[in-house]
């Protein structure tokens, strides 16, 4: 597949550099004990890696949730992606920035790495690497977009994933975070969901209990804002940097 440079030298875009974090030397911990079963298996990828069950896992409210995300991006950005995923997010993300832009995905486990470039094969400006999401490098980005990776990390790496999403903008830049949030107490899925975090998901009910800002360590320098679908289950945070004003005020 041709590099992200041979096409930047067609069509003047820039291009994302390596960046200088190390790979990783193993997988963390609490992924191997907790979430093997999701993403550390050849079989997890014949399982999960299909919109339809992406879709059903979040309650029918994937493309929706999608669209919030594609939505933040620009035309010609320059994105870090935090974590591979499953479903069409990564493709239709590499699309909507187009071949003026660059999409950095970088993921811990290699076999999600592999997958991941398959998905982006045709979109040469997009590219997969081994990396931390906790210490993704020094590259600079105008959008860093973590989907449905806060819930599954235990508070210290939460912390540290914030704020490496934050340190990674460019002047003007935004995070954005998509992931679960308090449901309405009505909701009729919350003691369902509930049940599947006591179950699969240990570190995920923290978000209920949570703003998103609170895991950032300087959260003022960050303008926050935050949105919430069906009824509450999931929420669209985005944190911008200023371009002139690091004290923007924390919502």
């Amino acid at each position: 597949m041709p590099g992200a440079r041979a096409v930047a030298e067609k069509t003047g875009a820039a291009v994302v550099k390596p960046a200088a974090a190390q790979p990783p030397a193993s997988i963390p911990e609490y992924l191997s004990k907790n979430y093997w079963w999701a993403y550390l298996r050849p079989a997890s990828l014949r399982i999960f890696d299909h919109k339809s069950v992406v879709s059903a896992i979040l309650w029918g409210q994937y493309n929706g949730l999608v669209k919030a995300a594609l939505a933040e991006a620009d035309q010609g950005a320059q994105v870090l992606q935090m974590a591979c995923v499953y479903g069409d997010l990564s493709p239709r993300l590499a699309q909507k920035i187009g071949p003026g832009g660059a999409l950095d995905i970088i993921d811990i486990a290699p076999i999600q790495v592999k997958n991941a470039r398959h998905h982006l094969a045709g979109l040469p400006w997009a590219k997969a690497r081994i990396g931390d999401a906790a210490n993704p490098g020094a590259q600079k980005y105008d959008l860093v977009l973590s989907f449905f990776l806060l819930h599954e990390l235990p508070e210290n790496y939460k912390r540290a994933v914030v704020d490496s999403a934050l340190s990674a903008l460019k002047p003007g830049g935004k995070a954005v975070f998509v992931d679960y949030h308090r449901p309405a107490r009505w909701h009729p899925l919350r003691p369902v969901q509930a049940l599947v975090f006591a179950l699969l998901e240990p570190f995920a009910k923290r978000l209920w209990r949570a703003e998103l800002a609170e895991f950032a360590s300087h959260p003022g320098r960050y303008h926050w804002q935050k949105h919430t679908r069906f009824a509450g289950f999931f929420q669209i945070t985005v944190a911008s940097s200023a371009p002139s004003d690091p004290g923007a005020k924390t919502v």
